[in-house]
């Protein structure tokens, strides 16, 4: 019996271990993703009072991904956008974007990360341009803020070039952003965003101040950027029409990713194409997940539920009552 127990615990003990070594050796999360949110958390304070702006958002994009995000007002993915700019600081969790960490920059790191490895669109047409400025100049500037004022001028005028051609503003480049209409101005700021060569373009509502064939003309001009230049690109807006033209788009709800839809391309028996999509719900690394309200509410679940794991599924039940 001794020896039986002994070589039982010594099993147990091995296998223990081996576990351990596996969890040990196993890629950290995010390890492949040019963009990791693990776990993010921002907590504002106003009046004394704490709002949880996002509560354990996990997102993962890969390069060369061209993706939108969407929810409701207060959902929380501006304040993503923002952290990702590195306009703001999360509370806790983890974020990185392109190797950089997100939480560890001081102010001298994060300027540079501004400059150098993120591209900004805001929703506003008068916040991305300088008026006083031509569209080249405009273009230029980032570039002049990077390397300095001196040296490489002829280079950085043949980047802005190059940059407005392949958004079809080249006859514009000498015209200020008054001159522009609003279309024009917001592809002269993807130019400008792209100027440094940045890792990652992310925009916030780009169309939201446009009618939608405008919209659509400045929703080509990301794509050709991503197409042509590879740049990852993630736009948050409310425009259907821009988030269904993605090849993946994660709604954000109450602070976390709670679904998204992937669409790919299918060929039929007769070669023709069509595009199909698919909802998907987001499981977080805490085993979490949001399920839709229309669905909860169809079936009146409440508070809780019944799990039953099946051999290839998991079923959720509405509470028994009476039981």
């Amino acid at each position: 019996m001794t020896t039986t127990s002994q070589t039982a615990g010594t099993t147990t003990l091995e296998e223990l271990e081996r576990r351990a070594t596996e969890r040990r050796d196993r890629p950290s999360y995010g390890h492949d993703a040019l963009i990791a949110c693990d776990r993010l958390v921002r907590i504002f304070t106003t009046d004394g009072v704490e709002v949880q702006a996002l509560q354990g958002l996990d997102l993962l994009v890969t390069e060369g991904e061209l993706m939108a995000l969407v929810g409701a007002s207060g959902s929380g993915k501006s304040t993503l956008m923002n952290i990702l700019a590195g306009l703001d600081v999360p509370t806790a969790g983890a974020a990185k974007v392109a190797g950089c960490d997100l939480l560890a920059m001081d102010g001298k790191a994060r300027l540079r990360y501004r400059r150098e490895v993120v591209g900004f669109v805001w929703q506003q047409t008068a916040r991305n341009l300088l008026p006083y400025l031509t569209a080249a100049q405009n273009v230029a500037l980032p570039m002049q803020l990077k390397d300095g004022r001196k040296g490489g001028t002829r280079q950085k005028a043949r980047r802005a070039e190059e940059l407005l051609a392949m958004l079809d503003m080249a006859d514009h480049a000498d015209r200020r952003p008054h001159q522009l209409s609003g279309g024009q101005q917001q592809r002269v700021a993807i130019a400008v965003a792209l100027a440094n060569n940045p890792s990652v373009l992310l925009a916030d509502e780009p169309t939201g101040e446009l009618d939608s064939a405008t919209g659509e003309q400045v929703f080509a001009a990301f794509r050709r950027a991503n197409e042509e230049l590879g740049t990852t690109i993630v736009i948050v807006t409310h425009d259907q029409a821009v988030a269904s033209e993605v090849r993946r788009t994660v709604a954000i709800r109450d602070g976390r990713t709670s679904s998204e839809v992937l669409r790919r391309t299918e060929v039929d028996e007769t070669g023709r194409e069509s595009l199909v999509a698919r909802e998907y719900a987001m499981l977080d690394r805490a085993g979490r997940l949001q399920l839709p309200a229309d669905y909860t509410e169809a079936l009146d679940m409440r508070h809780r539920v019944a799990l039953e794991l099946e051999q290839d599924h998991i079923g959720v039940w509405p509470d028994d009552k009476e039981g």
